[in-house]
């Protein structure tokens, strides 16, 4: 299965794991985050495959974030309203995410992403 790499090309981290990628499996799916945004149904199974919290998934650090007030909503929205929101706008996406089988990894950490493959 060809791993499916979800990231913004202007990104410095996800520069990083490009380059990672292009040196370790060069046999890769690219997505622009931005031109084309995981949907919401994408999202609903990324979240259930990652075993990761609904947050991790937010691009935290991001000015559309802050904009919209993001880290308030997170106390009171429900979690389809979350998935319904960063289904809106790829800046709101935590990248990059690769996506390989039922595997999520969210944000680029070597390590991780290393025991991925190694474990195909």
């Amino acid at each position: 299965m060809k791993p499916l790499f979800i990231h913004y090309p202007n990104c410095g981290t996800c520069k990083k794991a490009a380059k990672w990628l292009s040196e370790h499996n060069p046999d890769v799916e690219y997505r622009h985050i931005v031109e084309n945004p995981p949907t919401r149904k994408e999202l609903t199974l990324w979240i259930g495959q990652s075993g990761l919290p609904l947050k991790r998934f937010f691009n935290t650090s991001g000015r559309k974030y802050r904009e919209l007030g993001v880290k308030d909503r997170m106390q009171s929205a429900s979690t389809d309203e979350l998935i319904d929101l960063l289904a809106t706008d790829g800046m709101l996406v935590k990248r990059p995410i690769l996506v390989l089988g039922e595997t999520v990894l969210v944000g680029f950490r070597e390590s991780e992403w290393a025991d991925l493959f190694n474990s195909e």
